[in-house]
């Protein structure tokens, strides 16, 4: 008999092997598990920032408009806009590459980003000066600032429009 063939002697150091082996394999993973990201869903190649003021300190810094979209897991029409927004290269494009990015699934203490109520989903553009870009609307007169997954090109317009009203005159 080999050095190693007397583990297999005793039943018990086997299963304490086994064990052991189980038990650091379960920590490990704990570990390297990769933690809960900010995207929520939205978009996993943006880089996006954890609250308010973390987005309007990096807008004034950066001279990028920041977007803030308000929603909750629990709503349907939340899920449909999402599934929308991470699926268009388009949308992931210019928030990843022009935006500071910020999707809320809480309401702030700025009344200013809810200027015609608290409805989700929702969303607003503030530019460098800080200033709550109310005139950048979608398409339904009671909810100014929601979309609906087929309205995903008029965001995009929205999204290109807060950036052009950023832009220096020549």
């Amino acid at each position: 008999m080999g050095t190693g063939d007397a583990m297999y002697r005793s039943p018990l150091a086997a299963v304490s092997l086994v064990l052991i082996t189980f038990s650091f394999n379960v920590a490990t993973e704990k570990e390297i598990r990769p933690p809960q990201t900010l995207s929520r869903g939205w978009g996993d190649e943006i880089t996006w920032v954890q609250t308010y003021e973390e987005g309007l300190y990096n807008t004034k810094k950066s001279n990028k408009p920041l977007m803030v979209i308000h929603h909750l897991e629990d709503c349907q029409y939340c899920q449909a806009l999402k599934k929308a927004f991470s699926e268009s290269e388009e949308v992931q494009t210019l928030a990843k590459e022009n935006f500071i990015m910020l999707n809320l699934m809480h309401e702030t203490t700025d009344k200013n980003l809810a200027p015609d109520g608290q409805y989700v989903p929702r969303i607003l553009f503030i530019d460098p000066s800080l200033t709550v870009r109310a005139d950048i609307t979608g398409r339904y007169s009671n909810r100014r600032y929601t979309y609906e997954p087929q309205d995903v090109p008029l965001l995009i317009e929205n999204m290109k429009k807060a950036l052009h009203l950023i832009k220096p005159e020549l």
